[in-house]
């Protein structure tokens, strides 16, 4: 499939898939997005319940790295040790990362290199990419996952249900929930009410909440203690 880079309203990069008419973040600010979804509603959210020192991310959809970079920039700031595990199929090729401009836009110059070492490191083993944020790369099929409690934190950010319906289906979901800890969340940009069925109906406890700019709602779920 034809893919291309594309410059979405906050001034952020992304890849666009053109037969799908679908793009790795929105186009109405992939930074903004990221931010909104996994760093305001996800992480600073369940460290404002828990005032954890470490925890445990899972991502499912590497993608860009953008939502690893910000979480490891996010991690600096706040002397938080995150864990944070990336479950990709398909890695972005490395031409098209090299088009991405999320550290000019995001990081200081000391910090700069850091994007390119997340998708540098190799795969299925931990990589510790500062010293507080440990990286493991998970080269699998969304289907394959079979995690046990392991996780605070899932950002649920695959491609949408429109494209990729059988992401967004409860056994799917079960097997987050599977991962999660007893209180753990998840957080996801999509806002469909057969996604938040597919969560209610493997136990989550589902929340609507205010979207990221050009997206009236998103969802949350939480795993219950």
């Amino acid at each position: 499939m034809k893919r291309s880079i594309i410059t979405t309203s906050d001034g952020s990069k992304t890849i666009q898939i053109g037969e799908w008419n679908e793009q790795y973040h929105s186009i109405h600010g992939a930074i903004q997005e990221a931010k909104h979804v996994f760093i305001k509603m996800g992480l600073n959210h369940f460290l404002e319940l828990h005032k954890v020192k470490s925890m445990r991310v899972l991502e499912m959809g590497l993608g860009t790295g953008l939502n690893a970079f910000i979480t490891t920039l996010e991690a600096e700031i706040r002397n938080l040790h995150i864990h944070y595990e990336a479950i990709e199929a398909f890695p972005v090729l490395k031409h098209e990362l090299s088009q991405l401009n999320y550290p000019s836009l995001l990081a200081n110059k000391n910090q700069e290199s850091l994007f390119e070492t997340i998708h540098d490191v190799s795969w299925a083993t931990p990589n510790s990419i500062t010293t507080n944020f440990t990286l493991t790369k998970v080269q699998q099929y969304f289907s394959k996952l079979e995690y046990v409690s392991l996780f605070d934190l899932v950002y649920f950010d695959a491609f949408g249900p429109r494209v990729q319906p059988d992401l967004w289906t409860p056994d799917m979901f079960k097997r987050m929930f599977n991962a999660l800890k007893p209180r753990g969340v998840l957080v996801t940009y999509s806002a469909k009410g057969s996604v938040r069925r597919a969560m209610q109906s493997v136990g989550f406890f589902v929340e609507r909440l205010e979207g990221p700019p050009g997206k009236r709602e998103m969802l949350r779920a939480t795993k219950p203690a």
